[in-house]
């Protein structure tokens, strides 16, 4: 028995989730193990104690990964263990890191690892909540500075009733899906889908999560009381307002030049120019800045000229409502779109939003084309996927493309579930979209959804509505604060929140909501969303003026798809032994064929009357003719008594004498050859199967010239 283990529960949505720490990983600064229902995540936390030379940023990294032996399963693919980390891993590590990192002091440059690890699952706990609820419990009870406690949570809603963190069954029926983090007082994090779901519904959703998340702040306040380290001294280091004074006085004037600049290339030359002033000047008189001889003036420079022009743009925001540019707080930039600007794709389309520009490309195909992922959870297979990316040269930078990051996994992931809820439910394509960003100030994850959106109705997909997304952001001050419509990087930089929301003209399909400051009360929520509605509703106007549905027809040389479906014990017959038949009848018709296990048979070409006819010939082959019917058939015999003919390869019938011409035949060679080709009817199948076929009851044939 280990007397230093202390367990603590709660009832979390009508499933007990519990806490325990002092048994597992104890050399760790914190260390919990949650477990519901089956599953159970150990959240270790460990903070470096030294900060290493020239450390600029907050070095904080999450982990989250799935041990398979926590499903009692194998790895697919050739090595067995765990490698590195899926799509869906990464993106849940970003969820758990994002309403983590605004809540650790200001100045805080030590490098902080939360690692969370799935060591049991079952269906009805979910890991990735746990993980999240682990990570704030493991740096509350640790002694790493942390303005915690938080809790996380997901909520699906079942037949108009919200549910907290729903099981898989639930979810299969959920019409929205939406991640919160929060502190008892504020939001934290938002992000989610939702099948167009309308803005009331998606708040109600979010306050449903707030009120029960509230409840776990609660516990973990009673658990650091009972076991919480006491927090390790630091402060955050003094600003330099010597510093600050000093450059506000004798550069305010060059910042605001720099601010008044619309273009972004040329904003930012004008304020590395400032930089490069700022630090001649540091470097002519230190003393007069509160720095010493040997401070590195190019640091400093840079931090003052951006503590300069961050609280120049702040307050012009908020006390005179002026941004760059002179836009309108609720005011989107410039859009101009166009579609089928690539050749050969399937559909495509550029969608430039000021000084952000995208363009996306349509891949239709078969199953084939579908995207596998494997998890402890089962193995799946997407339909519909999109790629984002985000080369160094969109926001001018020379740098060398090094594969895809996280932030890029990020942003891709939030467009396509944007989008997600618009595809077609009976759509037999796989569809891939890539969106490409070739131009970058202010969101190009929801420039992304409107880009992809308009490729695919561009490539003929029957979307159930176009979608389009904008990107919000909030300046506050004490009890003040104004909200952003469509944000440029520089305001996304200066402001406390990011808030992305994509959606049709009748509700939202995704959101994305992260905060740079302790928490949002209700109202700049309810605000933002408002103000984010109207902003989209215009940009799907602008989009309207360039494609507003899908084309009638697919592209020339894009995959069509015939589906037609067999009885499964057929399925053999239609396959043939060793795939020969199948294999015959794809190169006779230039096609694929891909056969379900509930016996639909999806015919992939690009000639819509070829895929008709090997429909055709398939439901010969499987069903046999159907009397009355009328085929082109092949003189395969002749016979003293007729011809045997084949309407299809394996489906034969004689065409008796009686049945060739009007007049009497005494020879069939004077009116057929072998190989010629015949219209026949079915005039009847006898209880054999056996097929007796007539020429003449279409088209009397013509005795041959000799």
């Amino acid at each position: 028995m280990n007397e230093n283990k202390k367990t603590w529960s709660l009832n979390y949505g009508g499933r007990e989730v519990t806490i325990e720490t002092g048994r597992l990983a104890k050399q760790a600064d914190g260390s919990v193990l949650v477990s519901c229902e089956g599953t159970q995540v150990l959240v270790t936390v460990c903070s470096a104690r030294t900060v290493k030379d020239g450390q600029d940023f907050f070095p904080l990294l999450v982990e989250y990964t799935e041990k398979f032996y926590s499903a009692g399963k194998f790895l697919g693919g050739f090595r067995k263990r765990e490698g590195r980390p899926t799509d869906q891993e990464t993106l849940n590590a970003r969820l758990i890191d994002r309403p983590l990192r605004p809540l650790f002091p200001e100045g805080y440059m030590f490098d902080t690892v939360v690692s969370c690890t799935v060591l049991s699952y079952g269906p009805n706990g979910d890991p990735e909540v746990l993980a999240g609820l682990g990570a704030s419990a493991a740096l509350t009870i640790s002694d790493i500075p942390f303005a915690g406690p938080i809790g996380t949570c997901k909520v699906g809603r079942v037949n108009g009733e919200f549910v907290l963190n729903p099981s898989h069954e639930q979810w299969e029926e959920s019409d929205l899906e939406i991640a919160v983090a929060a502190s008892k007082d504020a939001i934290l994090m938002v992000e989610g889908e939702a099948e167009i779901v309308p803005e009331d519904q998606v708040l109600a959703a979010i306050w449903f999560a707030h009120d029960n998340i509230k409840e776990y702040v609660s516990l973990l306040e009673k658990v650091r009381e009972e076991v919480g380290k006491t927090k390790r001294e630091f402060v955050s280091a003094a600003a330099n307002e010597t510093m600050v004074s000093k450059i506000t006085a004798d550069f305010a004037g060059d910042a605001r030049a720099c601010i008044s600049t619309v273009d972004k290339m040329e904003r930012q030359a004008a304020t590395r120019a400032l930089e490069a002033k700022v630090k001649e000047a540091m470097a002519a008189d230190p003393a007069a800045f509160g720095l010493s001889e040997d401070a590195s003036f190019g640091k400093e420079a840079y931090k003052g000229v951006d503590e300069l022009m961050y609280n120049m743009m702040r307050a012009d925001i908020l006390n005179e409502e002026k941004r760059i540019g002179g836009r309108k707080m609720n005011e989107v930039r410039q859009i101009e779109t166009e579609t089928s600007i690539l050749q050969t794709p399937h559909g495509s389309s550029l969608f430039t939003r000021g000084e952000t520009q995208v363009m996306a490309a349509v891949t239709i195909g078969g199953k084939s084309g579908e995207q596998m992922s494997d998890r402890i959870v089962g193995i799946n297979y997407d339909k519909f996927y999109l790629h984002y990316n985000f080369p160094p040269y969109s926001v001018g930078e020379a740098r060398g493309v090094r594969g895809v990051g996280r932030r890029e996994l990020g942003h891709g992931n939030l467009a396509e579930r944007g989008v997600k809820a618009v595809m077609p439910e009976e759509f037999p394509y796989t569809t891939r979209v890539v969106c490409e960003v070739l131009e970058s100030n202010g969101s190009s994850s929801m420039g992304s959804v409107c880009s992809a959106s308009m490729a695919l109705m561009d490539a003929g997909v029957p979307l159930k509505a176009p979608v389009a997304g904008i990107a919000m952001g909030l300046i506050t001050e004490g009890d003040r604060f104004k909200v952003l419509t469509d944000i440029l990087g520089d305001e996304d930089h200066l402001g406390d929140m990011d808030f992305k929301v994509a959606g049709t003209t009748e509700g939202v399909t995704a959101i994305q909501m992260d905060i740079k400051i302790t928490g949002l009360t209700r109202e700049i929520v309810e605000t933002a969303m408002k103000q984010a509605q109207e902003g989209r509703l215009h940009i799907l106007g602008e989009m309207a003026k360039t494609i507003s549905s899908e084309r009638a027809e697919f592209k020339d040389g894009v995959p069509r798809i015939e589906t037609t479906k067999i009885p499964t014990d057929k399925i053999g017959a239609l396959i043939g032994p060793g795939g020969k038949n199948i294999k015959q009848v794809q190169e006779d018709f230039g096609v694929t064929m891909e056969v379900e296990e509930d016996g639909t048979v999806k015919v992939l070409g690009t000639d819509s009357q070829v895929l008709k006819d090997c429909v055709n010939f398939i439901a010969l082959q499987i069903n046999g003719p159907e009397v009355g019917s009328i085929y082109d058939a092949k003189v395969v015999t002749l016979k003293e008594y007729g011809a045997f003919v084949d309407i299809v390869p394996g489906v034969s019938g004689l065409v008796h004498v009686s049945e060739i011409a009007d007049d009497r035949v005494n020879d069939v060679a004077q009116y057929v050859s072998e190989g010629d080709t015949v219209k026949v009817k079915v005039i009847e199948v006898d209880r054999m199967g056996r097929l007796k076929l007539s020429c003449k009851a279409v088209e009397p044939l013509k005795k041959k010239d000799s």
